[in-house]
Formats: C-alpha cells, structure tokens, sequence
C-alpha cells in the first residue's frame, strides 16, 4: 500500500523517540517515508520537552507530546509534578492510533507504547532488538504487537526507517530526508551570529574518550585563518575547554550559552561545521551544511553523515583522524 485510497480515512500515526539529541535527529526521515507513500498520514510524536524544538522544524509533525521525565524525576512526589504527569497520559490517550512506533527501545519508551491507545486492528510496533553499543532493553517488547528484527549494525538512521517501511508495507529506497528547512540568505541573524561566513566546532562532547585533541583544534583553526569560529559549550567544563581554545585562536569567539533553538541556527548557517559524535555535528549534517564529522571512540557505521556530498566522515572507533586530514576535507567543503 503506498497511499490511502478508496476513501479511507487518513492513518493517524504516533512515534516514540523520547531522546537523545542525536537519536530525536535520526529519527525525522521517519517521517517524510511515511508521507511519501501515505501522504494524508496524521503524524504525532512524544519526545522529551528539551527537543521539542527540533522536533518542530519539521512541518509534517501534526502534534509533539512533550515528555519531562528527566525533569520529573528531581521532584516525583511533588503535586505539581504528579499532575504534569497525569496531564501528559491524557493528552497521549486522547487520539486513538493505527500505529504506534517506538523506535527507541527501553522500558519507559515501551510504557508510553503500552499507555497509547489504539483503533480496533491497530498496531504498536518495535524493536526486536538492539544495535550494538545500544541502550536496548528487551522488557520494552512486552508492550509490542510486532516486533521487527534489524542487523546489528544497522545505522541509526536507517533502524527507524526500516521498522516503519516493514510495518507499512513500502521499501525504504531513498536517501534520508530530515525534512527540515532550508536557511533564507537574508535570514535575520541572532546577535552572536556574524554577518561574514563562519566555521564552528562542535567540540563537546559527554563522553572525554569521544573527543579531540584540543592541540587539534588549535592547529586546525590557525589553518583556516581568519575565517571566524565560533565555540558554544553546553556545560561549565565545555565552557571552559572552549575558552582554552580561544585563548590560543585570535579567530575564535567562545558564544553565550545558547538554547535548543539557537543551536540548531547555529549548525543552519554555518559555512562549515567541524565536529566529534554528538547531536549538534548531526544536525549540521542533518541540514546537509558543509560538515566534517570526527569519530575517535565511537563506531562511524552508526552514524556516520551518509545522505549528502556535503558531509565527510573521518575517523573510526579507536582512530581518530589527524589535523591534516580534517584540514583538508574543510578545504574541499569550502572550494
């Protein structure tokens, strides 16, 4: 079946992809396969309140479910907390699905599934199991009606894909499509972004072992002198890294500590992103603006920029690339 037909009335569809960063990202070509072969598919999504803005961007997202539970968390006992809780089940319970997809593949991924409700026939469909490296839990199955199967080392891009097209009956023969807006030239710019073509690196990272050298960076940003670059941070230590590389680069500027959405501006109008694994270097390649992605400690097969020319990957799990290297993919990027 690639479309609704007969005068059927349209599929309503909820995905479940609750976090990470990276993870919420991957997750969008979701979407736009389901609307390439249903296009009058209601589409919902529950995601955790802090990327709800990514989420946004894409337009063919009916409605997003925020989901707070790192937040909750801190204060479970509290009446307010309680209540946000409630008010969140019954806005889940409020639509009657014909399919309900958890992509994510934990136990609380597969509450939310199992708290869904369906039309008589409907289906809630998941993991049968992980990708290597992944969270996955295999008590998220009990709250299955089909559990699809998928090699190990599937890319993150393609698990969710994959799932959705066995579910639905379509092959997944495209490249990824994020859905995701393109940047107007003209576009008003915040006050910390620059007028002139800027690089930025996406230097932090959670994990110590995923990340770069800062020598590195230092000695790829005197190479691309004086282009502009510019350094956000996400916590107090990446605040203080990226002040350590400024203070050794006249051509980098450390940023304000940005929010969701200007984070996301930023990887849109970057002349060139340079980063280690993490959700932001994604996004930059999620918008196909030019990317180098570092891998040091982590698998390039997971999730590797593999949709655009404008992407290049370097590095593997255990070796990362060298300035050299990165240098001149920037320059091919840039030409």
């Amino acid at each position: 079946m690639d479309a609704q037909a007969g005068g059927k009335r349209p599929l309503n569809i909820l995905l479940v992809r609750v976090s990470s960063l990276g993870d919420v990202l991957h997750n969008l070509p979701m979407v736009a396969d389901i609307v390439r072969h249903y296009p009058d598919a209601n589409i919902d999504w529950v995601v955790e309140e802090g990327y709800v803005s990514l989420v946004r961007l894409n337009p063919r997202v009916r409605t997003i479910i925020p989901f707070a539970l790192r937040r909750w968390r801190k204060s479970l006992w509290q009446a307010r907390t309680r209540a946000e809780i409630a008010a969140f089940f019954r806005t889940l319970r409020a639509q009657r699905y014909d399919y309900v997809f958890d992509t994510q593949g934990l136990l609380k991924t597969g509450i939310i599934m199992g708290a869904a409700h369906v039309v008589r026939g409907g289906r809630k469909v998941g993991l049968a199991n992980g990708s290597e490296g992944s969270g996955y839990e295999a008590a998220s199955r009990f709250f299955h009606t089909d559990s699809i199967a998928l090699a190990p080392r599937t890319h993150a891009v393609a698990r969710g894909r994959m799932v959705a097209a066995a579910a639905l009956g379509y092959a997944v023969d495209t490249p990824a499509d994020f859905g995701l807006p393109t940047v107007a030239h003209d576009a008003a710019r915040p006050h910390w972004m620059p007028a002139e073509p800027y690089a930025v690196y996406f230097h932090g990272t959670a994990r110590d072992a995923k990340k770069w050298s800062p020598q590195n960076w230092i000695a790829l940003g005197a190479r691309l002198a004086p282009m502009t670059i510019l350094l956000p941070w996400g916590s107090d230590q990446e605040k203080a890294e990226a002040e350590h590389l400024a203070a050794s680069l006249p051509n980098a500027r450390v940023l304000p500590k940005l929010t969701m959405a200007d984070a996301v501006l930023l990887a849109r109008h970057a002349a060139l992103a340079v980063g280690v694994d993490t959700g932001l270097t994604h996004i930059a390649a999620a918008f196909t603006s030019p990317t180098v992605e570092i891998y040091a400690d982590s698998p390039r097969w997971k999730t590797e920029g593999n949709w655009s020319s404008r992407i290049i990957n370097l590095g593997d799990l255990g070796a990362p690339p060298s300035v050299a290297e990165v240098y001149s993919a920037a320059q091919r990027l840039l030409a």
